[in-house]
């Protein structure tokens, strides 16, 4: 759900009007600090993007997703899930938030505390982007390309306006399902079955 800041219906504070310059990681963490709310992101090559507010029905998307994803993991107890507000430093230098995501416990426990209250740096092993009606398909499917490339080994990009899931796995070409009424996890996330009804 990202705004590039040059899109005019985008709320940008006037200080960051005409931001051309590439943007520092420790200046992109001065300004999320300063602007918490407004969730921002960082491209791989300095650009700094925008998400305002989420519509009602998107919220209510992505909190039925978060939910059926946080219930798997506190039952199935292997990973660690994140909302739509955690940011995560990529290999590439980008710093992306997924609307939801999943990391091996594994793995996060290996990072220091440091990393873990900042934006970790690490590349989820599990992520999911949700297509709202003010985004362009286009930079989602960059961007769950970006996911895959930096070691995310499962990512879905789910759009409710075509009522289509497209499933992200590396080395293969992405799946695009119509209109499913679950999508699984498996063999990454065992026995965890979204439940898209709520979704659409």
């Amino acid at each position: 759900m990202s705004r590039n800041l040059t899109q005019p219906e985008a709320y940008i504070p006037p200080e960051l009007i005409g931001v051309s310059k590439r943007v520092t990681p420790k200046q992109f963490e001065r300004l999320c600090r300063k602007y918490r709310d407004l969730r921002l992101e960082l491209t791989s090559t300095g650009e700094l993007m925008v998400m305002p507010p989420t519509g009602s029905q998107t919220g209510r998307r992505n909190s039925n997703l978060t939910y059926q994803l946080g219930a798997w993991a506190r039952k199935d107890g292997t990973g660690i899930c994140f909302g739509s507000s955690a940011g995560f430093a990529l290999p590439n230098g980008a710093v992306r938030a997924p609307d939801a995501s999943w990391i091996r416990r594994e793995k996060w426990e290996r990072l220091t505390t440091r990393e873990r209250e900042g934006f970790a740096p690490i590349c989820p092993d599990f992520v999911v982007e949700l297509r709202s009606e003010t985004d362009r398909i286009s930079q989602l499917f960059s961007k769950m390309e970006e996911y895959i490339a930096n070691g995310a080994a499962l990512g879905w990009l789910i759009d409710p306006l075509a009522r289509q899931v497209y499933v992200y796995r590396p080395g293969r070409d992405p799946l695009i399902l119509e209109s499913p009424e679950t999508v699984s996890g498996d063999p990454l996330l065992p026995g965890f079955n979204l439940e898209l009804a709520a979704l659409w």
